[in-house]
């Protein structure tokens, strides 16, 4: 672990955790990247068993907020979440790239980057009701900061629909008690 990085597992808190792709390029700028995310972030809860209170899927970044999993750490399910995206969006493209889409950096293939996640992410534990709602409306209203969307509800790769009508979106969400 890098000096003077500390996780506070155990806790029983929920973790807010933000990861941003390379150079924070929009490698989620398709939204067959977002839907496969969300599609590998539903497999991986399954797997390791934490209960998902909220996420949103942006261009260039993720926000989840995610309890502690009843199989390994916080910092294993990132790093299987991570690799999993990784490897499936990394796979080489079927048609050929012209010379002209390689000079724009944020319409280079997937494969050719050196990675596709910053190393690491970062952990925030929400110990209190207040933090928990702190964190969901910065999520939720990260759309709208970027432009994106006029309203929450126009994201479709948030939690923003089952809190705000109890529809089920792209993948199940645990309420929080």
């Amino acid at each position: 672990m890098p000096k003077g990085l500390h996780r506070r597992y155990g806790l029983r808190h929920l973790h807010f955790i933000t990861c941003s792709c390379y150079r924070r390029l929009p490698l989620f700028a398709s939204a067959h990247a977002r839907n496969l995310f969300v599609k590998i972030l539903g497999q991986v809860r399954n797997r390791y068993g934490f209960a998902l209170a909220g996420y949103v899927v942006m261009p260039n970044h993720i926000h989840l907020l995610i309890g502690e999993p009843a199989t390994g750490t916080p910092s294993t399910v990132m790093q299987v979440l991570k690799q999993r995206t990784s490897r499936r969006l990394r796979r080489k493209p079927r048609k050929k790239i012209s010379s002209q889409q390689l000079t724009l950096p944020f319409q280079q293939p997937n494969d050719l980057l050196p990675q596709f996640w910053q190393p690491r992410f970062y952990d925030f534990n929400v110990w209190s009701q207040s933090k928990f709602v702190e964190k969901l409306h910065y999520m939720h209203m990260n759309p709208i900061k970027r432009k994106l969307v006029t309203h929450p509800r126009d994201w479709p790769w948030s939690s923003f629909s089952f809190y705000a009508k109890k529809e089920t979106g792209l993948v199940r969400i645990d309420p929080v008690s």
